[in-house]
């Protein structure tokens, strides 16, 4: 099977490299290019067109930005598929992406199985109608704002089935009162594990965020649902609360 072909700019070497080394290990995708900067970025862009099928593209580098990159894009009419990969993550920020077409918006730190399969979904589609999910985008920001501040390290597996069940909470709100029977059990279908490792994950997960979250946070979001005895919430409350909390903010962000 034909890789998929990816042009990386970003000026943060160390990611570039450790992204390079996760897909060496891929058959599906191959890194043919890298830059570090917008100018050279656009320069790669603008003369390797036969050489790459897909962008990862920074937002904040040295000699032009990503914006820049993207406005040269739309002025000499190249049409590629990006992906804009950021630690910037202001509403703003991600609505002036969206008016440059591009496709989607990752933010930093970033899952690399996500990325891939990020990548793998433009294979053997056409570049037509480009836009960047603005719902889905919007959402997954919060999402990850939220268990940021609440101290839950990125790389542990209970980070990605919470974040992941949050979501599925949040677009099937019926799943509230089937925790145990309903999300647990679509988790491990969608992480291929069993539901005992999902619940003992996300536990584990809620544990550490107790010892190292922002206190003032944790009151806001779960001081008057909290069975103060017990200090820490269920697995459930957690991740209801979230998905409750995630409902608000994205009516305050206008999603």
């Amino acid at each position: 099977m034909e890789n998929t072909r990816v042009l990386i700019v970003d000026d943060n070497e160390a990611l570039v490299n450790m992204i390079k080394e996760y897909f060496e290990k891929k058959t599906n995708i191959k890194i043919v290019l890298s830059a570090y900067d917008g100018l050279e970025g656009i320069s790669l862009i603008e003369t390797k067109q036969d050489l790459y099928d897909v962008i990862l593209l920074d937002l904040i580098m040295p000699n032009k930005d990503g914006l820049y990159v993207l406005e040269k894009m739309r002025e000499l009419k190249i049409n590629k598929p990006v992906i804009v990969a950021t630690s910037y993550n202001s509403t703003d920020a991600i609505n002036e992406v969206a008016s440059y077409g591009v496709n989607y918006f990752i933010l930093k730190p970033f899952d690399l199985p996500d990325l891939e399969k990020r990548i793998m979904s433009f294979k053997n589609k056409e570049n037509k109608g480009r836009t960047i999910d603005l719902l889905q985008t919007n959402l997954n920001t919060t999402v990850t704002r939220m268990l940021h501040d609440l101290g839950i390290p990125s790389h542990i597996k209970g980070y990605n089935y919470i974040r992941e069940g949050i979501c599925m909470v949040y677009e099937n709100p019926n799943m509230i009162g089937g925790i145990t029977k309903e999300l647990y059990p679509a988790l491990a279908s969608r992480f291929n594990t069993t539901t005992s490792r999902i619940e003992r994950a996300i536990r584990h997960a809620i544990e550490v965020s107790w010892n190292r979250g922002d206190l003032d946070y944790m009151e806001e979001l779960f001081g008057h649902s909290v069975d103060i005895d017990r200090a820490k919430p269920t697995n459930s409350e957690f991740i209801v609360t979230l998905a409750d909390k995630l409902c608000i903010e994205s009516h305050k962000i206008g999603v």
